[in-house]
């Protein structure tokens, strides 16, 4: 089965060796987003539900550039930088994920770019 690796502009760059998303015939397997703002590769925001919320809009570009949406969501994983920002999170997240796809969520010692979440998502198309 082909793989076609997925890549827009209106999400960050993958900061590694590693494509946005890969979509395997009819699904999406994205890479965890991080809360960059794709237009100027910084990170602004500082709250959980800022970044969050970027984490959002870029996932939401990584799924449609795939041909997929928020609503085609089978499985998350989230990552947390603190399990005490987990209903701020929840709160950001379930605005997003309304079909309530299965999900992880765990906290983690360290986020790349000392960020407070990162995102992945399993969808299909």
């Amino acid at each position: 089965m082909e793989l076609i690796k997925i890549a827009t502009e209106n999400a960050p760059a993958a900061i590694g060796p590693y494509s946005q998303a890969v979509v395997c015939g009819e699904m999406v397997f994205t890479s965890g987003q991080i809360p960059i703002n794709p237009a100027n590769g910084n990170i602004e925001a500082t709250t959980i539900e800022a970044q969050a919320e970027q984490v959002m809009q870029n996932l939401g570009e990584v799924l449609k550039a795939a041909g997929s949406s928020f609503e085609k969501a089978v499985k998350t994983t989230c990552f947390l930088a603190d399990m005490a920002d987990f209903a701020a999170f929840n709160a950001v997240y379930a605005k997003y994920f309304t079909t309530k796809p299965a999900r992880s969520c765990v906290a983690v010692k360290t986020l790349p770019k000392n960020v407070l979440v990162e995102v992945e998502v399993i969808a299909t198309k």
